[in-house]
């Protein structure tokens, strides 16, 4: 008898074994897809033909055919403050980044302390590269080789700073000469090649989008996932036209070349991701940090839709408002027009939890960004945003968006001279508008009727809860080298 239970425990042993083995090369199989975040700069909502734009976007166009087009995603106010929110799942006023620096500010940045979704995605298994602008911090400790980054090239702050050497005063101002920087995890970064005008306009055509076409391409063929981070040029200032696509100085038809260009390239990474073999197991996010034109001349003459306000400051649909498109093909459902609310404090949660990493999100900061993959991966109706609060370059509010109803708390005027802020304006009442109604913010509901005041209730609720939460997790100081909250 003993023998042979020992004989079917030998013989179910092996069946267990066997079966085992057999579902392996099945379970090797399933790979962690990779991530393309293509992030474009200062390009509003209404500039590609998906979203209403009349210059010819074929490939972002198809893009979004292909996947989730948002009608309502929106950035803060900056370029610094909306990738910090994208990086860290948080509201930039939390990481000390509600603004751009300025040469000789000092420190910046975020502090080498919080958690970007690159060390998440790290942490994940992924292998991670940054090609292009990252805006985040110009110190060592700061940069992206130093927040989860493998490997990077690009510049430390903004495209701006290419024009510096221009100027004849720029020798006596004690600024180094701007460069461009590259690095890998583990080792300070080190200037590549000086960023100037010569450079600006083909940074795209020779550097960026080969460097991420290479290494999309060297990845596929790893064992591992990756994630790789286009911090494309334009359409930040000085907006230039490379030569491939106008030699047009008018405003108007430079800003055609150039976004006919930013189409051509968002094509060549789309064709490296399928060539590769990898386009069934990629998500590929399409978006901007900014919205176009008004503030400054040089961003001009781009479009923000149906929407008032523009480029930075303001609290109105216009500048909180931007493209954003993701595809994964078989995965997110394609040809999706939504008007969800979804954020750029979004991305890290809603990134972690489609690649199956959710538990690692931070537990020790407030996290204000929403978890939206059940909406992405078609398993949700909706992404559970439905409010949003956009503060000011000052770390002050400015409005919240709750549902269809926006209050505006305060609001930025210009001077006579459109290129100078002058300062926010606090209005005695709140204004209030109805964007189902009224996309355009034209009739303040306050000012007509009263009897709205209970519309203020969710936005007094969303105050209080950051209020409550910044007494536990106080808002990091701009260039503070934080280190972590008490327990």
């Amino acid at each position: 008898m003993m023998q042979l239970r020992e004989r079917l425990c030998t013989l179910g042993c092996a069946l267990i074994g066997a079966t085992t083995l057999a579902a392996l090369p099945a379970l090797a199989q399933v790979k962690k897809p990779n991530v393309v975040f293509f992030l474009v700069d200062n390009v509003g909502w209404g500039n590609f033909g998906a979203y209403g734009g009349t210059i010819p976007t074929p490939r972002i166009d198809a893009l979004a055919r292909e996947g989730i087009r948002f009608n309502n995603y929106n950035v803060e106010v900056q370029c610094t403050p909306s990738r910090a929110a994208i990086l860290t799942g948080r509201h930039p006023v939390r990481s000390g980044t509600s603004s751009v620096p300025f040469p000789g500010q000092g420190k910046a940045g975020l502090a080498p302390w919080e958690y970007t979704i690159a060390e998440l995605l790290s942490d994940a298994g992924y292998d991670t590269a940054l090609y292009g602008k990252w805006h985040c911090g110009n110190t060592q400790g700061r940069l992206p080789n130093d927040q989860g980054f493998d490997e990077w090239w690009g510049i430390e702050n903004s495209w701006d700073e290419a024009g510096y050497t221009a100027w004849p005063q720029f020798k006596d101002t004690g600024v180094p000469v701007p460069m461009i920087w590259e690095g890998v995890k583990g080792k300070p970064s080190t200037p590549a090649m000086p960023l100037d005008l010569a450079v600006r306009p083909i940074v795209d055509e020779k550097y960026i989008i080969p460097k991420t076409v290479d290494y999309i391409k060297r990845e596929a063929k790893a064992d591992k996932p990756f994630f790789v981070y286009v911090g494309y040029s334009e359409m930040h200032m000085p907006v230039m036209v490379n030569p491939t696509f106008g030699t047009e100085t008018e405003r108007s038809r430079v800003f055609e070349d150039v976004i006919a260009e930013m189409d051509y390239r968002v094509g060549q990474v789309l064709d490296a991701v399928k060539e590769a073999g990898v386009e069934d197991n990629t998500i590929f996010i399409f978006s901007s940090d900014n919205a176009s034109g008004g503030a400054l001349p040089q961003t001009g003459p781009g479009s923000n839709g149906p929407w008032r306000g523009d480029f930075f400051y303001t609290p109105f649909e216009g500048s909180m408002r931007v493209p954003a498109v993701i595809r994964w093909p078989g995965k997110v459902s394609a040809g999706v027009v939504t008007q969800e609310m979804l954020g750029a404090v979004d991305w890290l949660p809603t990134l972690a939890g489609m690649v199956g990493a959710s538990s690692r999100v931070p537990k020790d900061r407030p996290i204000d960004g929403v978890d939206a993959s059940a909406f992405m991966l078609g398993k949700s109706d909706t992404t559970g945003r439905d409010s949003y609060m956009f503060f000011g370059n000052d770390g002050e509010l400015m409005s919240i968006k709750w549902k269809s109803i926006k209050t505006v708390f305060r609001y930025a005027v210009n001077s006579p001279d459109p290129a100078i802020q002058s300062g926010y304006i606090k209005p005695q009442l709140p204004m209030m508008y109805d964007l189902s109604s009224d996309p355009h913010e034209d009739n303040n509901l306050f000012y007509t009727d009263l009897t709205n005041g209970a519309l203020l209730a969710p936005d007094f609720k969303l105050i209080e809860e950051y209020e409550r939460s910044i007494k536990e997790y106080p808002n990091i100081k701009v260039g503070e080298d934080f280190t972590g909250y008490k327990k």
